[in-house]
């Protein structure tokens, strides 16, 4: 694999847990980059959450990577990027008075009590997992401790006042997470690259490892150039003695009223002294799981994305039953390590109920006799232990389905369908 050169702020108030969102305008200075385009002084002009276009010697290196063509970069397979339906048919399908109200939790989501104490103590195996929700997930590793696609703040919205909003609080304080050696990040959509959550970080000296052109939108935002390390897939960095590398991933990018393609989409793996984790982004399914668990598997532990899929957009998104199956690809085909589901339970950016990703997950694991953990937010857990977190939560707080929910030996469940609680009404449709 490649390994490139570093390519191409002051830290963020954190208020209750979660950094404050952002208005719509810059005030800590326009574009970062040395070189100039005549379209400088619009970029200077658009509100900040929307970043920064590539440009200079970060453009060229776009320009000139096996996976830019034709103005472009391209999937690895052939994907459609926008919903085939109308806006008609979504409108229909958000409406609906029933799957409405499956879409949200009925009360508050448990969070895990006690994350700050449950990491006070190094892992005892020299892996642990704590997911904080949707796809942001700290993992320590062989003495390391790497952050994916943190997101900290109350909306996944270029704006305070719209937009998707958080379904449960964050399990920990930003500033009470302690050091981080690096921050991954997969792709720059709103709901894994979020602006107020970078700014807190760009300045807590830890490293920023993200895929070819997304950095053009922390330098705008105040990370330093030699803090970054921008990657095209294969490509791989060195962070506090762990190996970070950029896999490929079938999704797309775009933050701003244009969608120029200009940044690069991944999944990531991290190999350390003794183990060796995945985390997948944002990805449809594709062959190419197999490729990469051959390459740098079998691991210890993956990170799947699992949630806010759709029949509208089913090449940039996988359903529980497809994540199971890519852990299996990772694995060289064999349940062996951890799948931690990702990407749900924390935003409504799709159709599907609320709590149908978790049972998705549960049942595709029971079916392909894999091990799955399913932590509440906020709740660390070692995947080489003999537990695993492994209760339906979510249960406590969904409607339940016609029928109830099934037992663990498939048999439908009556008991439990929660009372009336004070769910949020759900956010226009959108796709992370």
């Amino acid at each position: 694999m490649r390994t490139p050169q570093a390519t191409s702020g002051g830290a963020q108030e954190v208020r209750n847990g979660r950094v404050p969102p952002e208005g719509r305008s810059d005030r800590s200075g326009g574009a970062v980059t040395g070189s100039r385009s005549l379209s400088s002084g619009l970029r200077a002009l658009r509100p900040a959450a929307f970043g920064a276009d590539p440009a200079g010697s970060r453009l060229e290196r776009i320009r000139s990577s096996p996976n830019f063509a034709d103005g472009s970069f391209r999937n690895p397979v052939g994907a459609r990027t926008r919903p085939s339906a109308s806006v008609l048919e979504l409108a229909r399908t958000y409406v609906d008075k029933e799957k409405r109200s499956r879409r949200a939790p009925r009360g508050p989501v448990p969070v895990h009590d006690g994350t700050a104490a449950a990491l006070a103590a190094p892992p005892v195996s020299g892996l642990r997992l704590t997911w904080m929700g949707h796809s942001s997930v700290l993992a320590e590793i062989d003495g390391g401790r790497v952050l994916f696609d943190p997101v900290w703040g109350d909306r996944c919205s270029p704006f305070s006042f719209i937009g998707p909003k958080r379904l449960h609080p964050v399990p920990l304080p930003l500033a009470a997470l302690g050091p981080v050696d690096a921050v991954v990040i997969s792709h720059d959509h709103y709901d894994h690259l979020d602006l107020p959550t970078i700014k807190a970080l760009a300045g807590t000296g830890t490293v920023f490892a993200v895929p070819l052109g997304v950095g053009a939108h922390l330098e705008r935002w105040g990370v330093p150039e030699d803090r970054l390390r921008e990657l095209d897939w294969q490509e791989s960095t060195k962070v506090a003695g762990l190996t970070l590398t950029a896999t490929p991933a079938r999704h797309f990018c775009g933050r701003g009223l244009r969608n120029q393609q200009h940044a690069l989409w991944a999944s990531w793996t991290v190999v350390g002294d003794e183990h060796r984790i995945y985390h997948s982004g944002d990805t449809g399914y594709f062959p190419g799981f197999r490729d990469i668990g051959a390459e740098q598997g079998p691991f210890d532990a993956t990170m799947i994305q699992i949630g806010a899929y759709s029949e509208f957009w089913p090449d940039i998104h996988m359903t529980p039953q497809e994540g199971m199956q890519a852990h299996l690809d990772l694995q060289g085909g064999h349940p062996a390590g951890v799948m931690l589901p990702i990407h749900w339970g924390t935003f409504n950016l799709a159709p599907h109920p609320w709590a149908e990703p978790g049972e998705g997950t549960l049942a595709a694991a029971r079916a392909a006799g894999a091990r799955a953990a399913l932590p509440r937010p906020g709740e660390p857990f070692e995947p080489t232990a003999a537990g695993l977190p492994s209760e339906p939560w979510w249960r406590k707080v969904a409607k339940a389905p016609e029928g109830g929910w099934p037992t663990t030996e498939g048999a439908p469940d009556r008991a439990g369908s929660p009372t009336e609680g004070t769910g949020e009404p759900e956010a226009a449709p959108a796709v992370g």
